[in-house]
């Protein structure tokens, strides 16, 4: 499964920034990245390419940040999908928490990021290729 890295933040000008840097610093790259906003806090949220060694520089700067994991789903670009992807996942009885998700432009292949609950009783992996989808392997995804 992907790792996702979440880092909690004052929601003032410059920590973003300063996100960015330390892992800019540390040659980690961005895959993707989701920030809400949560009153005088905020959530960033990414996909890096090494989620382990961006948690730590992270970390050691003094952020507080967690990694979760998550499924990365592809599949074309074209219109139906999530519809498709969340009543597959909905037939099943698994919740969607969290997700964010982006089209490639080189190859028009969307890319989406799940937190899910409930999957312990489903294959997954299955479940999403039996309606066309994709799990996305680790090491092909940080090779993004």
């Amino acid at each position: 499964m992907a790792k996702q890295i979440t880092v909690f933040l004052e929601n003032r000008p410059g920590r973003i920034q300063s996100i960015s840097r330390i892992l800019k610093e540390k040659g980690l790259n961005i895959l993707a990245f989701s920030i809400q906003d949560r009153g005088e806090f905020g959530l960033m949220k990414m996909i890096v390419d090494k989620p382990a060694e961006a948690q730590l520089a992270l970390a050691d700067r003094g952020m507080a940040c967690a990694l979760k994991e998550v499924f990365a789903v592809t599949a074309a670009d074209q219109p139906g999908n999530l519809e498709k992807l969340t009543t597959a996942l909905a037939e099943k009885s698994i919740n969607i928490k969290d997700a964010y998700g982006f089209v490639s432009t080189s190859d028009k292949r969307g890319i989406c990021y799940l937190e899910v609950e409930n999957p312990q009783n489903v294959d997954i992996g299955r479940l999403i290729a039996e309606h066309g989808f994709t799990l996305i392997a680790d090491k092909d995804l940080y090779d993004l």
